[in-house]
């Protein structure tokens, strides 16, 4: 008799226990199905994908490294400052298709790639493209402009970013994950393609790519 007592008090924790573990086990349960159901996207960035399935051809050479776009991402609405101190946000470049760069006078690639980005920009820009490199330097506000006068990269804009808070609005999305950092964006704001590091965008490769994304150039595929 005094050992069925004992065994008896002692289910109660474990009927507790049992119950405890069953539910953590299907709250964890439910808890990952909620973390692995893929996000819909916005359905006004399809395009955007189609663009990169189309252009996923010419992703080869000075451009194997671009990833490009598998589900519809629309950006965050990036704001930074014009070389004037006026405010800017991507928004305000719709209707072009954008090469949008991130780029530090402290990033060693970042400097070996602007004078590419800058020939890009005379080479293409116009009323469906332009290159929008913005500068993240968070001390010295007149050093890359400085840069970009010494190394004589004229025909690009200087736009900027004191607080860097492009890196992480990029970051937070998946799309910056060190530097330099670029993403192709179709003219709704939506990712077409994206490349972690440096890239010649001034060769024929990166030519032929963005005339295709542009849409002046399907013959090249």
């Amino acid at each position: 008799m005094l050992d069925k007592k004992p065994s008896a008090t002692r289910r109660v924790p474990l009927v507790i226990a049992t119950v405890a573990i069953g539910g953590l086990a299907g709250f964890a349960a439910l808890y990952g199905l909620g973390l692995s159901r893929a996000p819909s996207g916005d359905p006004a960035c399809k395009p955007a994908v189609a663009t990169a399935q189309k252009i996923a051809p010419l992703a080869h050479g000075e451009l194997a490294a671009l990833t490009m776009a598998s589900a519809p991402l629309k950006l965050p609405d990036l704001t930074f400052e014009d070389s004037d101190g006026r405010p800017k946000k991507l928004s305000d470049f719709r209707g072009k298709t954008l090469l949008v760069n991130l780029w530090a006078t402290w990033c060693v690639p970042c400097r070996k790639e602007m004078p590419a980005l800058d020939e890009l920009q005379g080479k293409l820009s116009g009323p469906n493209f332009e290159v929008v490199a913005i500068n993240i330097d968070t001390r010295d506000p007149e050093k890359p402009k400085t840069f970009l006068k010494e190394a004589n990269l004229t025909r690009l804009g200087y736009f900027n970013d004191q607080k860097a808070k492009v890196f992480q609005d990029l970051k937070s999305i998946g799309r910056a994950l060190g530097m330099p950092t670029s993403v192709l964006v179709d003219p709704q704001g939506c990712e077409i393609a994206t490349i972690a590091g440096p890239a010649e965008w001034a060769s024929e490769d990166a030519l032929k790519l963005i005339r295709a994304a542009t849409g002046k150039a399907a013959a090249a595929l």
